[in-house]
């Protein structure tokens, strides 16, 4: 009997013993490796899924630890009046606000007509006192805050000039540079009402020694169009310069893709332009255009590289995304609600910052504020976090649910 109990007992040993090898080894080889319950830093060394390696890729693994990543807040702005909707007031394409002298500027394109637009399909119709589109028979604004919420509007900044210069029919879409004591205001400078061809326009820029002016016209188009054939040769839209190792980077947008009996298969993207002047000469980079995704420009520094926000169009719309050298971009997050023509107040964009901060609050546009027959456009602020010197959760929730209504609105035409 005792035999029988030391070779059963020996048995269970040697099984238990051959068992426990067995699965050092299986986990050795990876056979039985699993993804932990607890979040690691870094991506483990042992097979994963496409979408789990993914999730390091980014930032962050868990999106409420990313830098990159935010929810928007919005705020109507006090200060401005719209002459009770009826279309004949607009004001969108806010610049990036920037602190001097104890208030915040902002420059915006200001449509004050006496009629609204009729469309771009009608621009045949448009006049010198009848409009084509929102940013059509425009001048470009400025206003003044203490708070970056209520504003006073000073006056005209960049008036348009008497034809047959750049910009008789409209200059729109401004946004600032603060360069060795001076300002630099960039804009698009139309010679036809939008519609007739698209909107082909080159960029001027206009100077002055202070942000209240007065601005001197300083070069007309200093973003070189396309040769024909390549993707920018029709237009240079939304300006926005950034100083970025040592030398202003100019971010643009164009839409291609798009023919006279073809208008429907657009696309939109994004290139860069480099130089050692403000007023130029600017110099295409090699690999345009740097982003294939987004509507207008929204670029500032962030830590050593480039953040920038693409909404509206391409395949990674909604989303923010980072670039080590200012030109290679990657998807840093996928964000909801984003602002439309995004002016953040970025505090560094001009310093030549080898560590970019980020912000906290910006102005954008709303274009749906009137009508289909009474269009207009007004300018809000967003707040956010995208701050590396700032951290208050409510911006990194993910759960953020809104009223049937806000989907409703969404719902099908009759038609």
């Amino acid at each position: 009997m005792k035999l029988i109990h030391t070779i059963l007992v020996c048995s269970l040993l040697y099984l238990g013993f051959s068992c426990s090898e067995k699965s050092a080894e299986s986990k050795e080889d990876g056979e039985f490796q699993v993804f932990p319950h607890r979040m690691p830093s870094e991506k483990p060394d042992f097979p994963l899924s496409a979408s789990t390696e993914r999730m390091f890729d980014y930032p962050a693994p868990r999106v409420q630890d990313n830098e990159l990543f935010t929810q928007f807040k919005y705020t109507r702005l006090q200060g401005f009046d719209y002459n009770n909707g009826d279309g004949t007031v607009s004001r969108r394409d806010p610049s990036r606000p920037i602190f001097v002298n104890g208030q915040y500027y902002m420059w915006y394109t200001k449509r004050v007509t006496k009629v609204p637009p009729i469309g771009a399909s009608r621009a045949k119709e448009a006049t010198n006192e009848i409009p084509s589109t929102d940013w059509d028979l425009c001048d470009i604004w400025y206003a003044t805050s203490k708070d970056g919420i209520t504003w006073e509007e000073k006056g005209i900044a960049i008036k348009r000039p008497e034809k047959p210069q750049p910009g008789w029919r409209s200059v729109a879409t401004p946004d600032i540079l603060v360069w060795k004591g001076k300002y630099y205001l960039y804009y698009q400078a139309f010679n036809e009402p939008s519609g007739l061809k698209g909107d082909w326009c080159p960029v001027s820029v206009s100077y002055a020694d202070s942000p209240d002016g007065p601005w001197t016209v300083g070069a007309d188009e200093v973003i070189p169009f396309g040769k024909k054939g390549e993707w920018d040769q029709d237009a240079t839209h939304d300006p926005q310069p950034i100083v970025y190792k040592g030398k202003i980077y100019l971010y643009y947008k164009a839409a291609y893709n798009k023919w006279p009996d073809l208008r429907d298969k657009y696309a939109v993207a994004h290139g860069l332009v480099i130089a050692d002047n403000p007023l130029g000469p600017f110099v295409k980079h090699k690999l345009n255009p740097v982003l294939s995704s987004g509507h207008e420009t929204t670029y500032f520094p962030f830590r050593g590289g480039v953040a920038a926000l693409a909404i509206k169009d391409g395949n990674e719309r909604e989303t923010m995304q980072y670039s080590e050298d200012g030109v290679n971009f990657r998807i840093a997050s996928v964000l909801s609600l984003t602002p439309t023509a995004a002016a953040p107040f970025v505090t560094d964009a001009f310093t030549n910052t080898k560590d970019g901060r980020g912000f906290t609050w910006g102005l954008s546009h709303f274009i749906n504020a009137g009508t289909r027959d009474k269009s207009y456009s007004i300018i809000a602020r967003f707040d956010c976090d995208l701050s590396l010197d700032f951290n208050d959760p409510i911006f990194k929730n993910t759960g953020v649910w809104h009223k049937p209504e806000v989907y409703f609105a969404q719902g099908m035409e009759r038609k």
